[in-house]
């Protein structure tokens, strides 16, 4: 892809500013995703979130981009799920209450242990392992530390969609994805150079592995 469009969905909950901040450093054009329409000129689509689960897909639901974000992740085009925004790839979320995902990643969405995790939302910054190479984390070595703020995690069905993994006390995978698809569950536009770097390498990716 020699000229990026990145659209920015926008679950009106969360980080919108800070990852269009960020997109804009590193000289990305970019545009606000919230009607089908939006995604017709978009060649990457960055699925952002802070909050819940539940209340994020059902505002994804009543303004019609169910589907049409399906779309998109199933066209073969790179997608960027963030912090929520991996976790609404999964198949379903217990937050709130069961509820289904896009179903892009297959996988369930839970809640931290807080026997494990104290205290819980677990805030701050930590390490990432990588279990293998990926054209996102081009140029960053495992074993970096992101910024992290969340209750929850994604946790895929199948074992070789876990690209990377993360101990706060309970071991759970930080970075998923398959294909054309990848989500963190970290926050790189709050993560300093190294997270600039993945948004870089993310909108320069062509979707594939």
């Amino acid at each position: 892809m020699t000229s990026a469009l990145v659209g920015i969905v926008n679950l009106q909950m969360g980080n919108l500013r800070s990852v269009s901040n960020a997109i804009d450093s590193l000289g990305f054009d970019h545009c606000l995703v919230e009607r089908p329409a939006d995604l017709i000129a978009v060649t990457h689509l960055v699925l952002p979130g802070v909050g819940s689960f539940h209340r994020a897909m059902e505002h994804m639901h009543s303004i019609g981009m169910y589907n049409p974000i399906r779309d998109f992740g199933a066209s073969g085009r790179p997608m960027l799920g963030l912090c929520l925004g991996m976790q609404l790839l999964g198949s379903s979320g217990e937050e709130g209450e069961s509820m289904a995902g896009l179903g892009l990643v297959p996988g369930e969405v839970r809640k931290l242990d807080s026997a494990s995790v104290e205290p819980i939302p677990h805030v701050g910054w930590n390490s990432v392992e990588l279990r293998g190479a990926h054209p996102v984390f081009r140029g960053v070595r495992t074993g970096v530390d992101f910024y992290f703020v969340h209750s929850y995690y994604f946790r895929p069905a199948n074992p070789d969609d876990a690209l990377g993994v993360t101990d706060c006390g309970e071991q759970f995978v930080s970075v998923a994805g398959r294909e054309n698809i990848i989500g963190l569950q970290f926050h790189p536009e709050k993560s300093q150079a190294n997270g600039l770097r993945l948004l870089d390498n993310f909108c320069g990716w062509d979707g594939r592995c």
